[in-house]
């Protein structure tokens, strides 16, 4: 049996129905599909010019939102196969798992969270649905309404890493990846994008992700564990030969694994240590050291994917691994050494003091953006939310379509809107 029989037509169907292509055209399979249309979505040229850890400007080196983007799908894909998941559905997913991210990451996410408490909350995985069901263009109903890209129920189903509301979400605790708190409840839908979000969970009980989406949330931890400690080192931040055992286990504690204990710790760096790739000597910038964090990245990605992959296999003896029929299995020892990663990258990198008050004047200038942009309407509008503003029934209404233009603006963007609309009047 192939990979593509594993999924039935329920997961191949699209919100509307296609017609076939031309037959002279090349023959794509729906999930290839999906694929190439997350790749040209706008949403996804704007992940070039928004904060990863580091701002996107700051550097050529370090990574910015697409970089990481494109990395996530890789690791998706390369475990994804080795699952025996489809590899179309995982990379599409990892593709598109930060395209709801406003300028400024979580730090904007927070400041669109406080500012939109009365019509429905902001959360970018909720953000990511909308765009890929709604605000991108590329499909319309029989009733003139857009359905975003219009991607197939699996893609859709794999894509949503929250699967459930605003209502049913727990309270926030710890921290993101990016280092900033965690003070915005994490939910998969708006309230007002319910329906898609019924009919591309049609069949499923419960909040259970499909294999699909925990490859894709592995992936991306799996990255951004290995990936911030690379451009820290790289920007001069951090030395791997030189941590702070004390200090680092109290980040750790605090940010990823409360309640862990030292010897846990200890042991799960010294299997890091262990990795014949780890750094002896300290990064001088040479093309030698670079190479030498290169070959660390590709060992510890390796590592990890590898522990989880005989982990799944172990635990689901040989079942179909695809979509709800299997879960992922990351064994307690890879959680720990991806925490202790995480940790060193937030104790040199995100706790920095320059850093901490960059991200309190970007908060500021994203709320005084969206009463700007408020006060003034429509006029203030992209063409492209103009219509949204029109259409809407009230103030709760109008005021997500406020939301839906600041979030769509990159971090540079965003400055020139802020400056074009809150600057004093020349006349």
């Amino acid at each position: 049996m192939s990979i593509e029989d594993l999924y039935d037509d329920a997961a191949r169907e699209r919100i509307v129905a296609e017609p076939p292509k031309r037959v002279d055209a090349p023959v794509r399979l729906a999930f290839e599909r999906d694929r190439a249309r997350v790749v040209h979505a706008a949403a996804s040229r704007r992940l070039a010019a928004k904060t990863q850890v580091v701002g996107p400007q700051t550097d050529d080196f370090v990574r910015n939102r697409l970089t990481h983007s494109l990395e996530v799908a890789q690791i998706a894909r390369d475990l994804a196969r080795a699952l025996g998941t489809h590899p179309d559905i995982a990379e599409t997913a990892a593709l598109a798992h930060d395209l709801g991210h406003p300028p400024f990451g979580h730090n904007g996410e927070r400041a669109l969270a406080e500012l939109s408490t009365d019509c429905g909350g902001f959360e970018g995985n909720a953000q990511t649905l909308r765009l890929l069901t709604r605000l991108e263009s590329k499909t319309f109903d029989a009733h003139g309404r857009s359905v975003g890209l219009n991607l197939t129920r699996a893609t859709l189903d794999a894509c949503t890493k929250y699967p459930w509301l605003r209502s049913e979400a727990t309270g926030p605790h710890g921290v993101h990846a990016d280092g900033t708190p965690r003070v915005v409840v994490k939910f998969g839908v708006y309230d007002d994008d319910r329906p898609v979000f019924d009919w591309l969970r049609r069949g499923i009980e419960g909040r259970g992700r499909c294999l699909e989406a925990q490859v894709m949330d592995l992936a991306d931890d799996v990255a951004y564990s290995v990936h911030d400690v690379e451009d820290g080192i790289v920007a001069g931040r951090l030395d791997l030969t030189r941590l702070d055992r004390d200090a680092l286990w109290e980040t750790v504690r605090s940010w990823y694994l409360p309640g862990i204990e030292d010897a846990a710790l200890d042991a799960a760096l010294a299997d890091l240590r262990a990795v014949g790739s780890w750094p002896r000597s300290s990064y001088d910038g040479s093309r030698r050291s670079l190479a030498a964090i290169k070959n660390l990245t590709s060992d510890l990605i390796g590592r990890f994917c590898g522990s989880v992959q005989e982990s799944t296999f172990a635990a689901t003896g040989g079942e179909p691994l695809v979509r709800h029929r299997a879960d992922l299995v990351v064994p307690t020892a890879t959680e720990v050494e991806i925490g202790v990663l995480k940790g060193i990258a937030a104790h040199y990198v995100m706790q920095a003091d320059d850093r901490v008050t960059l991200m309190e004047h970007q908060r500021t200038l994203v709320a005084e953006l969206v009463e700007a942009l408020w006060e003034r309407g429509a006029d203030a509008l992209d063409p492209v939310f103009v219509s949204d503003w029109d259409d809407a029934a009230d103030d709760a209404g109008r005021r997500r379509v406020v939301i839906d233009q600041v979030a769509s603006l990159t971090d540079a963007s965003a400055v020139t809107r802020h400056a074009a609309l809150t600057r004093p009047s020349e006349n």
